[in-house]
Parts: C-alpha cells; sequence; structure tokens
C-alpha cells in the first residue's frame, strides 16, 4: 500500500494530532517511525486504525506515550507488560476498540489524569478486568471479548454505559457518585430458559450463577439518578429480586421491553424507587409470566397493581405505542394505580402503521379521562412522529 503524505523527518515544529488509517501491506518499520517522530514532537492525541485481514495484530511501542492527552486505538494489539511499568501522566481520553490488550491489574491507576475510557470489543484473553481509576467519569463497555471478572473501583464516575456478555463474576464495584447508568446484557435464548426453569440449583449451575452475580453490579449503581434497563437485563434482574437494592437517588427510569422477554423483576424494581419522579417504557408487551401481574393486567388476580400503588411516579412516558386493544388497556392499568401520576405521554410508534387508526386512540383516551377521578390536573398527550398531536386534561 502506498500512501500519499509522510511526517517530516527535519524541524522541530509542534504537531498536536496525529491520525493514521492503515490496511494490510503497510510497512510497520515506516510507521513505527511516523508514530515516534509524532510523538517526540509534542503530539497530544494519537489516532490509529489498522485494518487487517488475517488473524495478525501490530504491536504498538509504548515509546514516547507520556505527553499524550488523547489516545484512540483500533485493531492493534497492546502488550503494556512487556513494556515494564506505565505511567500516563496527561492522558484524559483513551479509546480501545478491537483491540487484544495485553495489561495487569494496575494498569488503569496508572492514567491519574484519566476522564473517559471507552473499551469496544476488547479481547482480554480470559483475564480478569479491574477498571480502577479515582478519576474516571465516562465509562463505555461494549461487546468485550473473553472477560473473566469485572471490577469497577471509580468514585468519580459519573456515566456508565455498559452493554456486554455476563462476566463471571463482579467482585468489586464501586460508583457512588453515578448519576447516569444504562444496562444492556448480552444473554442468549438458552441462558434465559434456564433461568426461568423452576427449582434452579445456582451453585451446580454456573450459567444461571453467572446471571445470578449481576446483582453485584445492580448494588454497586444503587446510587444512580438516572437509569435505563434492557430488556434482557429486566429479565435477568427477576433471579436478583429478594436482594435488590434500594434506589433512593433514582428520579428518571427507563425500561426497554420486548415480547420475548419478562417483566417479572418490574414489581420489586418500583417498589425500591421511594423517590422515581419518571418512568418511561419504550414499548409495553413483554413475556407474560405469573410475577409480572403485579405491575401489568396481563394476569388476572385481587392483588393486581399492588406495586404500583407505592410507586411515587408523576410522569409516565409510553414509547413505540402501537394502538393495540392490550397496550390500551395496560395504559389505562397505569393511569388507575399510579397514585402521584400527573402527565402520560403517548408516543405512536412511527416505523409502522399503528393496529388502530389515531382517531381511535383518541376515543379510548377521551373514555378513559371520563372516568378518571383523581387530580384535575392529571393530563395524557398523544404525540405522532414526535409533535402533539392531541392534549386531554382531567375535569
Amino acid at each position: 500500500m502506498t500512501l500519499s503524505f509522510s511526517i517530516p523527518k527535519r524541524g522541530n515544529s509542534p504537531i498536536k494530532k496525529l491520525s493514521l488509517k492503515l490496511r494490510t501491506g503497510f510497512d510497520s518499520h515506516r510507521v513505527d517511525g511516523w508514530i515516534s517522530n509524532a510523538l517526540a514532537r509534542g503530539v497530544t492525541e494519537l489516532d490509529l486504525l489498522i485494518i487487517l485481514y488475517t488473524a495478525d495484530y501490530y504491536l504498538l511501542s509504548s515509546k514516547y506515550f507520556r505527553n499524550l492527552v488523547t489516545l484512540k486505538l483500533n485493531s492493534v494489539r497492546v502488550d503494556w507488560l512487556a513494556a515494564g511499568d506505565i505511567f500516563l501522566p496527561m492522558l484524559k481520553t483513551l479509546v480501545l476498540h478491537s483491540v487484544r490488550l495485553c495489561v495487569d491489574k494496575y494498569f488503569f491507576s496508572a492514567l491519574p489524569a484519566l476522564e473517559e475510557l471507552v473499551l469496544v470489543s476488547v479481547n482480554w484473553g480470559g483475564k480478569d478486568v479491574n477498571v480502577s481509576n479515582a478519576s474516571l467519569k465516562i465509562l463505555t463497555v461494549n461487546y468485550n471479548i473473553c472477560l473473566g471478572t469485572f471490577s469497577v473501583d471509580t468514585p468519580s464516575l459519573v456515566y456508565f454505559c455498559f452493554t456486554e456478555y455476563v462476566a463471571i463474576d463482579y467482585p468489586v464495584v464501586i460508583m457512588q457518585n453515578l448519576f447516569e447508568a444504562r444496562i444492556s446484557l448480552l444473554v442468549t435464548q438458552d441462558q434465559i430458559e434456564r433461568a426461568r426453569a423452576p427449582n434452579i440449583d445456582w451453585v451446580e449451575d454456573d450459567v444461571v450463577l453467572r446471571l445470578v452475580n449481576m446483582e453485584k453490579l445492580i448494588k454497586g449503581i444503587r446510587n444512580v439518578q438516572y437509569m435505563y434497563l434492557s430488556p434482557n437485563t429486566l429479565e435477568v434482574l427477576s433471579l436478583c429480586c429478594e436482594s435488590m437494592p434500594v434506589f433512593n437517588n433514582l428520579k428518571s427510569l427507563t425500561l426497554k421491553s420486548h415480547k420475548s422477554r419478562g417483566w417479572q423483576a418490574m414489581p420489586v424494581l418500583l417498589r425500591n424507587c421511594p423517590h422515581l419522579e419518571t418512568l418511561v417504557l419504550e414499548g409495553i408487551l413483554h413475556h407474560v409470566t405469573d410475577k409480572c401481574g403485579y405491575a401489568c393486567d396481563c394476569v388476572s388476580r385481587e392483588e393486581k397493581g399492588c406495586s404500583l400503588t407505592s410507586c411515587p411516579v408523576k410522569v409516565l412516558e409510553i414509547k413505540g405505542f402501537r394502538g393495540t386493544i392490550k397496550e390500551m388497556h395496560m395504559i389505562k392499568h397505569f393511569v388507575n394505580y399510579f397514585p402521584c401520576l400527573m402527565e402520560t405521554n403517548i408516543y405512536i410508534e412511527e416505523s409502522g402503521p399503528p393496529k388502530l387508526r389515531v382517531p381511535q386512540v383518541c376515543e379510548f383516551i377521551a373514555e378513559m379521562m371520563e372516568h378518571y377521578g383523581k387530580s384535575s390536573s392529571f393530563n395524557v398527550q398523544l404525540l405522532v412522529g414526535g409533535y402533539l398531536y392531541k392534549k386531554w386534561t382531567a375535569q
């Protein structure tokens, strides 16, 4: 491969940023020279993407890294164990994508100024992962490979995005200042079926034990104020109902639903959010079980809705609404049982035609409002395509 530029070797003019995108066939010694030259001349941001068509990795040296402020690596092999002691005192942003990473448990502690860490498709080789850093504020962990255990000791963290396969265990989870968390577990249907099986022996079943260990991660984020849970995550939490933490600081909860995933954890989750103000449901159709009936009207029982009556939520948002009869009955159920509800916003699904036309939905809402006997300040808004279509206020 021929490159259309080179970095002058002579002169000492400063360089702030170096971005290299390479494919198979490049001269590794030449690339090493460019990187070393740029780093020696004060570059503070390095963005390196190497696309290889084989199993080989480009081995990146750690020379001259001490002055970097931003480091972005894609498809390289980083062996900082072989490099000896690593100390990057100025590094604030580290992005690792499709990287084969060899570091010890003290590596992230050697980045004292780090504020943002992104780990995407990192191959850990089955090693335990320990993200320990006192200054880190933003942590994104997506689709990593060969995770052993996963520990997080980040007392300054304010944003945590975790889209990940279930680790073996979560020995340490410290995030006491967390503001927002987004948890999306990646699980198979087989894992879900084993978790649903009656009379589970958690000690004997390693797969289920991994899922149960998720409770440690959830306990570690209990101080969060805004939280998003995926359908898989909500289903897995059904194994942790007895040990569910109390989310005393949680103000806004977003739950994404799927017709193949259950709401078994919904009742205890809502009861354990004593200061919840906003509940966002991205879809309300879900896998029906004998336990979700405490939070919805799927199962007929005398205790129907009992978990909602203790929830202080004031604003309810329903997204992905298709206009089905079942959905409308569930909305009526929420309106009837949330005692502090002041506002309900219903967003019509845009990706396909609703099962009922908008005028029919309007008739249903109008009828529901006629029988609503609570605060006169309660209102319902119907939004189509993101725009307000009609608003109703209780009389």
